[in-house]
């Protein structure tokens, strides 16, 4: 058919890659940074400035179609004449901690919002961002006529602010008001965080059509950077990515959505059509940063001398929570060091407690989903330290799972370009005729991202070990704390 793109706009840059339709191979990329701002507030026409200068020097010259992914949980808050009330409210924004607690309490407690729209309320969430606008600045929270999140708004500013509003139930599902398990809005949510009811987009099927520039350029549906991503990956069900951040994720592709009073997993809707559930916890790659600077090294550093010494870490365990925790959910609880001996206090010993700490922590999620039924047969391990020697070998023992580390790519990007190749078939009447179940044509068989990939193997009875020891401590450390979903 011809070409496309996926334009993927983070927190911190654009990133274009234009790809061959048919094959999925990239043609060619672009990249621009965003304007340098501080803190949770953007003014959206800085997004659309680098995506300017990335697609630069006719990067999209002979594009047929443009998919948008973008970061999630933003809020993009419009007036009557669908102009920014403010700068957008982006992030993690710690402000509306109070704003979330007071919208948990609204509603009746954190299973009625689970049972709402498969999330509790986090300072994150647009519908808490909502509730803070209200309560800190009423006067614009009155002027507030419509709301968007950033890929809907970029998607509309290509198709050149047409009547119709448009977002997909990736999208749909981060915002806190729309519901993954009945694929609906709860407006009564929004009218509960803000006071009044507001102009909401419309929710599009993973292979719909926003609209047409007025070039003739299509624009998919578009979607956040999570399930652009696992679009990108071309992960599938049985599937599972651990994202290796400062703190972690997990998520799962799973063919329904799973509602949980706890609130430890986040009900996501994928780019599929198919259900993306979510955990996270507070504690990740912090952990070998931290044990790597206590002995004066790096993150290579820190690998070597976990590999000098053996699974277990001679009897030591640590417990990651060095942040707080949110699963299992000690947010006032600090990390700790159990098991020390006099032939165990080595530099390498420590090293290897906390890789496997942290990878015991990032189990204990997985094991959340798979309590609810997820199938996880392979790990997709995701972040600069899925590079790491010592975390390549201890992972499929810990996680139970082969585990695949992919190449880095453009991840965002490419399941964007995945998306405007399959609307720009689903338009064209050229789209496979099976629905896998989902009820929407089949996406383009575009080729698994290049990986390595690694198995526990015979040693798979020895990592079974150092997990049980390291429940073990958990649990008496932290009893009744982690309560795995059954």
């Amino acid at each position: 058919m011809g070409i496309v793109a996926g334009l993927d706009s983070s927190s911190v840059s654009t990133r274009i890659v234009v790809c061959d339709a048919d094959t999925g191979a990239v043609i060619r990329q672009g990249y621009a940074p965003h304007p340098v701002e501080k803190g949770p507030e953007v003014d959206p026409q800085a997004w659309l400035m680098s995506l300017g200068e990335a697609a630069g020097n006719g990067l999209l010259e002979g594009v047929q179609a443009i998919g948008v992914s973008a970061q999630q949980h933003g809020l993009v808050a419009l007036d009557a004449d669908g102009n920014p009330v403010r700068p957008a409210l982006v992030g993690n924004d710690k402000r509306a901690q109070s704003a979330a607690a007071d919208l948990v309490d609204a509603l009746g407690g954190r299973a009625a919002w689970a049972e709402a729209v498969g999330a509790v309320p986090q300072a994150k969430h647009p519908v808490t961002k909502l509730r803070w606008l209200a309560r800190t600045e009423p006067a614009n929270a009155a002027r507030v006529a419509e709301v968007m999140q950033p890929h809907d708004w970029l998607a509309w500013q290509l198709l050149g602010r047409p009547a119709r509003r448009t977002t997909d139930r990736g999208g749909a599902s981060a915002t806190g008001y729309w519901s993954a398990a009945s694929g609906t809005y709860r407006p009564e949510l929004v009218e509960l965080a803000l006071g009044h009811q507001v102009r909401l987009p419309e929710v599009l099927g993973p292979s719909g059509t926003a609209g047409f520039t007025p070039e003739g350029l299509l624009i998919s549906a578009g979607t956040g950077e999570t399930m652009a991503a696992a679009f990108g990956l071309g992960v599938g069900v049985g599937d599972a990515v651990v994202s290796l951040g400062a703190s972690g994720s997990v998520f799962a592709i799973h063919e329904e959505a799973l509602a949980d009073p706890s609130g430890t997993i986040t009900s996501f809707a994928d780019a599929t059509g198919r259900h993306l559930p979510v955990v996270h916890t507070t504690n990740a790659v912090r952990v070998l940063r931290g044990t790597a600077e206590m002995l004066g090294t790096d993150l290579a550093g820190l690998s070597e001398l976990a590999l000098a010494s053996s699974p277990g870490a001679y009897g030591m365990v640590m417990l990651p929570y060095l942040e707080g925790e949110r699963t299992p959910y000690l947010p006032h609880t600090a990390g700790s060091l159990h098991g020390m001996r006099r032939d165990s206090m080595k530099p390498e010993h420590l090293a290897r407690a906390a890789v496997e700490g942290m990878l015991c922590g990032l189990a204990d999620a997985l094991d959340v989903l798979r309590g609810r039924g997820v199938a996880v047969h392979r790990v997709f391990l995701l972040g600069a330290a899925a590079e790491l020697g010592a975390v390549q070998a201890a992972a499929p023992g810990l996680f139970g799972a082969q585990v695949v580390v992919p190449q880095p790519a453009e991840y965002a990007a490419l399941g964007a370009a995945r998306q405007a190749a399959w609307a720009w078939q689903v338009a064209h009447g050229t789209a496979a005729g099976g629905d896998g179940g989902t009820g929407y044509p089949e996406p383009p068989r575009w080729p698994a991202a290049a990986s390595q990939v690694f198995e526990a193997g015979d040693e798979l009875p020895v990592w079974q070990a150092v997990r049980q020891q390291y429940a073990a401590v958990r649990d008496e450390a932290h009893p009744g704390a982690f309560q795995r979903e059954g």
